[in-house]
Parts: structure tokens; C-alpha cells; sequence
């Protein structure tokens, strides 16, 4: 059975965790409007029982439970301890809603459990996703569906190309990754998407990629969003990694380099850059 990799655990019960707890109403300022498009897409009925997959501060998970109602249930599972108990707080008394720390790919999950599958930028990082998606499906009821967003290459995002090539010049840049590896771009080619979702067992796969300006960073006014922009860029995301061991001057010149690169782009509260998702649904046979 796939499980995610010691360091995918190791970083979001660390660093990751930690910053993404930290940086909570940015991301998901910036997440929102793909969020939400998945969403509409998977269309919870009133009464569904759907599993949040990768649910993080739980943002996505209390939607669908205001969507499913009172006679529905949600449960959000995550492999950040600090994102877990992050969403239990922020829980709503009576909510539907329960959250658990666990792999969805290797957590002991009910059979035929869940109408739904569904996730916010949470399945790209399985070691062997053909074999997670597989034992998922089978929490499907017969006839369930599964809806998830994921991002497309790093190239076709801003959030990635803006900052990362801004520092080109200044720090060697990083070996190109794998494009299989576990990552947030690994879902990036949609024909190995629908390979692993009908290796896995699903049939009706479909992809419709989703573009759309992304809010990064806020702030008062031009200055001030360009500001916040640039500091979420240097905790959140492969920029930080770039830069985690440099001295001081040379974040000093990245954070100049960076900054110039947002300013090229529009927006006034925040900075409006160009982001790229795959919208992907699929069905579990039978039902």
C-alpha cells in the first residue's frame, strides 16, 4: 500500500505545518477562488458523507459541511498535526465536521463510507498515487465520485516562475525535480493523471484546466500588498527552500529582485499574478 514518504510527514509536521498554520488567511485569500470552482463542480447534495482529503486548517471541509447540512457529515484528514489541530479549533460548535490526523492512503477508512472524495490541493503527494487513489476509492459508496483541484506545471504559475526566476541570477538555481515525484506540480501532465485514476479503478476521469488570477499577498494599499507578497513568497513555497541557507545580503538582493517582479503586475490591494489548475473529477463504477 503507498505511503507518503518520511520527508512529506517530517516537513508538514514541521516547517511546512508550522508556516502554513502561520500564513492561514493568505493562503487561503490565494486558494479561494480554485477552492471554489472545485466545489461547484462537485456539487454536494444536502445528507452526503464526503472525505476532505488533505483538509489542512480546514477551510474546504467547513464548506462542504454547510453544504451537505445537518444530515450530512465531513471528515477532513491531514498528515500536519499542527494543521489538525488548527481546524478542530476553528471548528464550528454542531458542525457535521470531524478532522483526523491520518494518511488517506493508508488510513483505515470505512467501506462504501463517503458519496464523495474531495480536495484543495491535497493529493499530489503520494509516493505511489495509482495505490492511494485505490484504496480511497474504496470508502466510495458504488456509484460515488471524486472531485479534487490540482495545479498544472510550475511554469504556467506565477506564484512559482515570478519569484524563482526573479533570483536566477543571484542563487544557482535548484535541479529541475522529477516530474513524477510527489509535489505540489506532480499532477501537472493530465494524461498521467487519468492514468493513475483509471489504474486505481475509477472510470468517467475527466480534466478541465481552470486559470485564473491569483490575490498574493494584502495589504492597505500598492506598497503594502507588494510588501506582503513578497515576505509570503520568502515563507511559503520553493522561493523559501532557495533561500533557507543564504546569508543575509543575498536575501537582501532576492527580496529587491522579487519585489521588482511583482511590481510588474497588476492590482492595488494585492498583487494579481496568473495561476493554472487542473479541475479533475472521476467515478467510482457501479451504484
Amino acid at each position: 500500500m503507498a505511503e507518503r514518504s518520511a520527508y512529506q510527514v517530517s516537513d508538514w509536521n514541521g516547517q511546512s505545518g508550522e508556516r502554513w498554520v502561520t500564513n492561514q488567511a493568505r493562503l487561503d485569500h490565494m486558494l479561494a477562488l480554485f477552492g471554489e470552482r472545485a466545489l461547484q463542480v462537485a456539487a454536494v447534495r444536502p445528507g452526503e458523507h464526503v472525505l476532505d482529503i488533505g483538509c489542512g486548517a480546514g477551510t474546504t471541509s467547513f464548506t462542504l459541511a454547510r453544504q451537505a447540512g445537518p444530515g450530512g457529515r465531513v471528515l477532513g484528514v491531514d498528515i500536519s498535526a499542527a494543521l489538525v489541530a488548527h481546524a478542530q479549533a476553528l471548528a464550528p460548535p454542531d458542525a457535521p465536521v470531524a478532522f483526523e490526523l491520518a494518511d488517506a492512503s493508508t488510513a483505515a477508512l470505512p467501506q462504501g463510507a463517503f458519496d464523495l472524495l474531495f480536495s484543495r490541493f491535497g493529493v499530489m503527494f503520494f509516493d505511489d498515487p495509482a495505490a492511494a487513489f485505490a484504496h480511497m476509492r474504496h470508502a466510495l459508496r458504488p456509484g460515488g465520485r471524486i472531485a479534487f483541484v490540482c495545479w498544472r506545471g510550475a511554469a504556467e504559475n506565477d506564484w512559482v516562475r515570478l519569484p524563482m526566476g526573479a533570483i536566477r541570477a543571484i542563487v544557482p538555481p535548484p535541479a529541475p525535480p522529477d516530474p513524477e515525484a510527489p509535489g505540489p506540480f506532480s499532477f501537472g501532465d493530465a494524461t498521467r493523471v487519468s492514468r493513475i485514476l483509471a489504474a486505481a479503478g475509477f472510470e468517467a476521469v475527466a480534466l478541465a484546466p481552470f486559470d485564473h488570477a491569483i490575490p498574493f499577498g494584502r495589504g492597505v494599499d500598492r506598497d503594502a500588498a507588494l510588501d506582503d507578497a513578497v515576505e509570503m513568497a520568502f515563507q511559503v513555497g520553493p522561493l523559501s527552500r532557495a533561500l533557507a541557507d543564504q546569508p543575509d545580503a543575498i536575501r537582501a538582493r532576492a527580496a529587491t529582485a522579487v519585489r521588482a517582479a511583482f511590481a510588474e503586475r497588476p492590482g492595488v490591494e494585492s498583487v494579481m499574478i496568473e495561476g493554472a489548475a487542473w479541475i479533475v473529477t472521476a467515478r467510482n463504477p457501479g451504484g
